[in-house]
């Protein structure tokens, strides 16, 4: 199974390298070529997810616009490019060139007004290099013969500095000119002069770092504090886990095992764990369930791997636009493949028939849960009029991959699975028809407890850095510390892994055997208090509106509810190993 799914994650990051190979080419011009220059969006600079069309704003706009053609990831992520009327050629400098004039209405003003209020900002793209600006600006407030008033100004120039090396551009940066401002105070119309500067120099710097400048913010010395405590808390909780394991965990356990093969009868029913294994591996209840969280949380988990992957070999970078959901649909319609391979291999260790009931739950775990949230935000993006709103083709496009690729590839894992997947397990000791009645329990080995516990070790080792990941999320800062991300997710691994057989030990110590349900439960409760957190942390920001509560909430809880799958896969998996070796362990001796 291990080399089956190394030869999986092999094949799917070729193919998504290839197919984003194109997109990632530079451009190269003469002086005087025409370097298009596209307007994409504009938003509330607190609400990341609530933007809308740049010209459903009165900017200036002249004839039919033209609309660039963009991939799938684009669509997804909102960007809306348009043509606009900068004309930005290589290597010409401009100077208070005239881009429009426009009368404001009042309708226009009071529209101008409301936006600077909320601190809008708009994007554009220049050479498929993002840059961004204010709308305008709000003049503090200040009392004049006993009254607050206030002053609203729109910025109507644009100064563009462009850097460029031989025929490449390599960087470019907005600045609205303060000297310009058009008091819009008050609800008068008004005829405004809207122009824009351009300024060309020569650097040094090559176009293949031409990206770092967005990245260079992640490394700001706060930034850089709060991942180097974040690295210090999660070796703290795992050197004090790994203390826990040696000390009194493993020496207590290979007590019982040498007791139980020097000791007496009376010796060997001293060890409650011992007194179960009869019933250790009965089947679990809900069997096609339980192998379908299996086989979506293996799936995610190889997605995640191949997501790395990707980051450390520089495919994905800050602002390559759309190209992080284009891989996210390539791979999770290839890596169905292991969800059906992985749901059935697991189902027929137990029962040799009824695994295409894994494969069908397998098909419908995650994809029914995001397809109803993405289809409540979408309902609520096309409210707004968002540009989060998907188009009727991108969704059709959706489906067709869903059915056609994602089913397919699903069921073909199935068929793997069923004729070359694992053989049917044999249990060191045999099941006895009838369950072993479970004795009352003391109150750390209750399901509550340990649930909590198993789901809050973990997570308080990665809490600093999920919130460096919230905040790139849900905000502006960009996410360049791949191998912190690594890090923090090996140590997730060990922890969901550790506290999964640690509880699971203390459980079939107290003589309950019922423990396949309960290690999923607690590895995957981690990604429960990564939800409360996100709550958290959406009241302590400046995140406001119902459109993007809803997003925040509906997209973290996707997040969240995938984590889950992939930690309580962990989980199971470590103790179902531990379980094995135990008792195989106790058969030998």
């Amino acid at each position: 199974m291990a080399q089956f799914l190394l030869t999986v994650l092999q094949v799917l990051l070729a193919l998504t390298f290839w197919i984003g190979i194109g997109s990632g080419s530079s451009n190269h011009y003469n002086a005087g070529d025409h370097v298009p220059l596209f307007v994409n969006k504009v938003g509330p600079l607190h609400n990341p997810s609530e933007t809308y069309q740049y010209y459903d704003l009165p900017f200036c706009r002249r004839g039919p616009v033209i609309e660039k053609q963009e991939t799938l990831g684009e669509v997804l992520n909102g960007d809306r490019l348009m043509s606009s009327l900068y004309k930005l050629k290589f290597r010409e400098d401009k100077t208070h060139f005239v881009l429009c004039r426009k009368r404001l209405t009042s309708s226009d003003i009071a529209r101008f007004r409301d936006i600077i209020a909320q601190d809008y900002y708009f994007q554009m793209y220049y050479d498929d290099l993002p840059l961004w600006g204010f709308v305008g600006k709000v003049e503090g407030d200040y009392f004049g013969q006993g009254e607050k008033h206030t002053k609203y100004y729109i910025f109507s120039h644009l100064k563009f500095n462009v850097l460029y090396n031989a025929d490449k551009v390599i960087e470019i940066n907005s600045f609205s000119d303060p000297s310009y401002m058009v008091d819009i105070s008050e609800n008068t119309e008004i005829d405004v002069q809207f122009t824009y500067s351009v300024s060309w120099n020569l650097t040094s710097e090559r176009s293949e770092t031409r990206m770092n400048k967005y990245s260079r913010a992640s490394f700001h010395p706060i930034s850089q504090k709060i991942h180097f405590f974040s690295f210090l808390n999660s070796i703290t909780v795992v050197v004090l886990l790994i203390g826990l394991i040696s000390f009194l965990f493993m020496r207590h356990l290979k007590n019982e095992l040498r007791s139980y093969s020097i000791g007496d009868e009376e010796e060997r029913k001293e060890a409650g764990w011992k007194l179960v294994h009869s019933d250790v591996f009965r089947c679990p209840r809900n069997i096609s369930w339980l192998c379908a969280i299996l086989g979506t949380g293996t799936q995610l988990l190889i997605l995640i791997i191949a997501l790395f992957a990707l980051a450390f070999t520089g495919f994905l970078y800050p602002y390559n636009r759309g190209m992080l959901l284009t891989s996210l649909v390539i791979m999770y319609t290839l890596t169905s493949i292991v969800a059906g391979y992985t749901s059935t291999s697991f189902h027929s260790q137990f029962e040799g028939n009824k695994q295409k009931r894994s494969v069908r739950l397998a098909g419908i775990l995650y994809p029914v849960p995001f397809f109803i949230i993405l289809s409540v935000l979408n309902t609520v993006a096309i409210t707004y009029g968002a540009t989060a709103a998907l188009p009727f083709g991108t969704i059709v496009i959706i489906i067709l991959i869903f059915t056609l690729l994602n089913i397919p590839f699903l069921m073909l894992g199935g068929v793997l699975g069923n004729r070359f997947g694992l053989l049917e397990f044999q249990p060191p000791s045999a099941v006895k028809r009838n369950p072993r009645e479970i004795p009352p329990q003391n109150w750390y080995r209750r399901k509550l407890y340990q649930v909590f516990l198993g789901g809050f070790v973990p997570f308080s080792a990665v809490v600093l850095e999920w919130h460096q990941l919230y905040a790139s999320l849900w905000g502006f800062k960009i996410y360049t510390s791949p191998g912190i991300m690594l890090f923090t997710f090996i140590v997730l691994i060990f922890l969901s892994s550790s506290v999964g057989i640690i509880l699971t030990y203390i459980q079939l110590s107290g003589e309950d055997h019922e423990w396949w349900w309960r290690s999923i439960l607690c590895g995957g409760f981690t990604a429960v208090f990564m939800y409360g957190y996100g709550v958290l942390f959406y009241l302590r920001s400046d995140m406001t509106g119902f459109l993007q509560l809803s997003f925040y909430l509906g997209y973290t809880a996707l997040l969240c509810y995938a984590l889950f799958l992939v930690l309580g896969t962990i989980s199971f998996l470590a103790s179902l190993m531990f379980i094995r070796h135990i008792y195989r362990s106790v058969k030998l001796e």
